[in-house]
């Protein structure tokens, strides 16, 4: 039998160790996001895997709003955001420092993500759509790549959170233990 674990022994990081923690190479884009739970998700995923920064872009609500800080769980206070109307300018600026650029859609020539191999010394950001019409065409056209998340079932569609959970993980798990 195993004992479920007390909080006090998860060995959690302070805001400050956070802050002063080697990040994982990772960017999130998070591009005309609606829901403020996704939003803040989003943050608590990026806060359990050291991602570099979250761009909220269009749309996208941001802290500090009372729905976004429920979900995140102080997420917002340790995770590096800054809010851009135009995500085209992101992507570009992004790219021009060297940065590669995923965009999680379901589009013709997507690689799926299982398949999709990281490069060692590479620095990435995914981008995230909207919950109803997904990734711009405009900024699928700008990506370095297209992801899809591989499904079987007969929806094809996860909630943002979901889809962001799931994509993290496996860049994370490719990045950190290549």
């Amino acid at each position: 039998m195993s004992r479920k674990l007390a909080n006090s022994e998860l060995d959690r990081k302070t805001v400050d160790e956070f802050k002063d923690s080697s990040k994982t190479p990772l960017i999130i884009i998070l591009d005309n996001v609606r829901s403020l739970h996704n939003i803040g998700s989003v943050f608590r995923t990026a806060d359990a895997f050291l991602i570099e920064k979250i761009y909220l872009c269009g749309i996208t609500a941001s802290p500090p709003h009372r729905d976004i800080t429920k979900t995140a769980l102080g997420a917002t206070k340790t995770v590096r955001w800054e809010h851009h109307t135009n995500t085209s300018e992101v992507i570009e600026e992004l790219q021009q420092s060297g940065v590669k650029i995923l965009a999680i859609e379901q589009a013709e020539n997507a690689v799926m993500l299982n398949d999709f191999a990281v490069k060692s010394g590479e620095k990435y950001a995914v981008i995230f759509g909207n919950e109803v019409k997904g990734v711009q065409q405009e900024l699928v056209n700008a990506a370095d790549a297209i992801i899809e998340i591989p499904q079987l079932g007969t929806k094809h569609s996860l909630n943002i959170s979901v889809s962001a959970g799931v994509v993290i993980w496996d860049l994370f798990v490719k990045i950190k233990f290549k």
